[in-house]
């Protein structure tokens, strides 16, 4: 008689041949026989955290940081919806993760059993796919099914339910019914690669757009910009597929929120090859701006082609196929010595606007993220939170391979920084993980240090603090000249860091700056957590900030405007304002 194991033994040799390294959650009855076979693999580790909102944040930067499939371990229920906002993020962003929820018992015709409602339909607008098993059998092939669904571009969060019984009772593995269809590269089709190739032949000075997508073909995107001598853009997931030392790069967009040198630059093209990216609204800043035509559109998603700005060429591929074959027999343009000068001054003249910053008695952005990545050095991974933190860093990092910026941007979920730097110190050991969290996303996530600590994995969590929703109070600010429930509540960050095992830094100005990271990197090379506590001085807004206002308010009809105008204007002038 052949061997038989029980579902939840069943699932984890599934888990174990995909590779997973980690599973998140926190165990309940449901599925504590899978808890408990998970306790006997030497390969899978599951990850108990503090809430599971974290677990999604945890298993989104083991992906986007390792490329390792992230997986998510769910309680049926609570468990699904404390998670489902780390499922959106990670289905908007386009992130591959294992969603393995566990359902109640399908063997009983009981009605009102715990924690039964429709998880399907929940996260059906959030989920590439469903699957269900249908029985003991079907499990070790669905759940390899689903991480290759989720792995496979576009890529994205893959829902797999099994009832609780499942899990319980011994089945036929049925491990040979397992039959995977191998993944081809989609290779361009030759007649559009001729037209491309035509259309750069004849464009005076192409622009270069690329998002995550073109991720697998970066060892070959360097050659590519200078083969054409075209200047490069990324979106904010893009950001460091391109290395940004390089004299082509010009920044993340191109568009009102990207600073002059990078506007004039753009203007200055008349062609643009966007490889992997969507034109979506965070990256263009609210479609702010318009690509130089005609426009050639590379992706693997035919959904995105045509969509936000209309196509002249548009090309389902691999961008890793696409760029290799574009190469092949694409001639070299010589150096354009005036293109790379207008770029260098214009980078130049970014970094002077933020050298040397005055002594205001907080700290001046640019200088703390500049530092702290001279100081943690180039294979560091950074996270960010929704908001300030994202643009600031997208801004001012200077990133040089892909896999090192992690940040919530089309979902553009608060609380993401601290829990996915978890996530990527566990699956990246070799790399130092800093979180940037605004201090309004660490009062929602900032418990996890708590699972770090219980990891033993070393972590910087530096709490960009100034006691607003920063991003929001802004935006209020400048449009409406009255802020509104953006101002925090204050709370002793010292305290909290201290509950969780952390060390504590003050950062209270400019000039301590460097020796407070100093002492960070030492805690944190010690193999502890270290907080640091940073008074951050967002008086000056970033590019994207003053960009997004100018483009929206522009886009409103004109009395409407002037209503906008009118009303900001009253009520910065004493006694008028209503």
């Amino acid at each position: 008689m052949a061997r038989t194991l029980t579902g939840a033994e069943i699932v984890v040799r599934a888990l174990e041949d995909e590779a997973i390294p980690f599973t998140f959650g926190i165990p309940g009855t449901h599925n504590i026989e899978l808890y408990d076979a998970l306790s006997r693999s030497d390969a899978v580790r599951a990850v108990l955290v503090t809430d599971e909102q974290g677990a999604s944040f945890m298993a989104d930067g083991v992906s986007r940081a390792s490329g390792a499939l992230g997986c998510l371990n769910l309680v049926p229920g609570a468990g699904v919806t404390h998670a489902m906002s780390g499922i959106a993020e990670a289905f908007l962003d386009g992130i591959p993760l294992l969603v393995l929820a566990c359902g109640v018992r399908t063997d009983s015709d009981k009605a009102y059993q715990l924690h039964d409602v429709d998880q399907t339909a929940m996260v059906a607008p959030v989920t590439k796919a469903r699957l269900h098993p249908a029985d003991g059998r079907d499990l070790y092939a669905t759940v390899r099914r689903a991480c290759r669904i989720a792995r496979r571009p576009p890529a994205g969060p893959v829902f797999v339910e099994v009832p609780v019984n499942l899990y319980l009772f011994r089945h036929d593995p049925n491990f040979e019914g397992w039959q995977p269809e191998p993944d081809r590269p989609v290779e361009p089709p030759a007649r559009e690669l001729a037209k491309v190739r035509s259309l750069l032949e004849n464009a005076r000075r192409p622009l270069i757009y690329l998002g995550l997508g073109a991720a697998g073909a970066a060892e070959r995107l360097v050659e590519l910009a200078e083969r054409l001598e075209a200047p490069v853009a990324t979106t904010f997931q893009g950001k460091g597929v391109f290395p940004e030392r390089h004299p082509l790069w010009l920044w993340p967009g191109f568009g009102t929120a990207a600073p002059p040198f990078v506007r004039e630059t753009a203007s200055s093209c008349d062609l643009t090859l966007a490889i992997g990216c969507r034109f979506s609204e965070v990256g263009t800043g609210s479609y702010g701006l318009e690509p130089p035509g005609p426009l050639v559109h590379v992706d693997i998603d035919p959904e995105v082609l045509d969509r936000n700005y209309p196509t002249d060429v548009e090309i389902v591929a691999d961008a890793a196929a696409f760029v290799a074959a574009l190469l092949d027999g694409l001639p070299d343009r010589d150096p354009d010595p005036a293109l790379r000068r207008s770029i260098a001054e214009g980078h130049d003249d970014v970094q002077a606007r933020w050298s040397n910053p005055p002594e205001t008695g907080r700290v001046a952005p640019p200088l703390l993220l500049q530092t702290v990545q001279a100081l943690y050095g180039p294979e560091a991974v950074f996270t960010a939170d929704s908001g300030n933190g994202t643009f600031l860093a997208m801004e001012c990092l200077r990133l040089d391979q892909p896999r090192s910026f992690l940040a919530p941007v089309d979902y553009s979920c608060m609380g993401y920084s601290v829990p996915a730097a978890v996530g990527a110190a566990l699956a990246c050991p070799g790399r130092r993980a800093v979180a940037l969290a605004g201090d309004g996303a660490f009062l929602m996530t900032g418990l996890e240090l708590l699972t770090a600590a219980q990891l033993d994995v070393p972590l910087t969590v530096i709490v960009l603090r100034d006691q607003e929703l920063a991003q929001i109070a802004q935006f209020q600010q400048t449009a409406l000249a009255r802020k509104t429930a953006s101002r925090l509540p204050d709370y002793d960050l010292e305290a909290l860091s201290r509950a969780t095992g952390a060390d504590y830094l003050p950062l209270p100005r400019n000039r301590e700056v460097e020796e407070v990271l100093r002492q960070a990197l030492a805690g944190h090379d010690a193999g502890r957590r270290v907080v640091v506590e940073a008074a951050v001085d967002y008086s000056t807004p970033t590019y994207f900030t003053r960009g997004v206002v100018r483009t929206n308010l522009g886009r409103l009809p004109w009395p409407e405007r002037l209503r906008f105008v009118a009303r900001a204007l009253a009520r910065r002038v004493p006694g008028l304002g209503g």
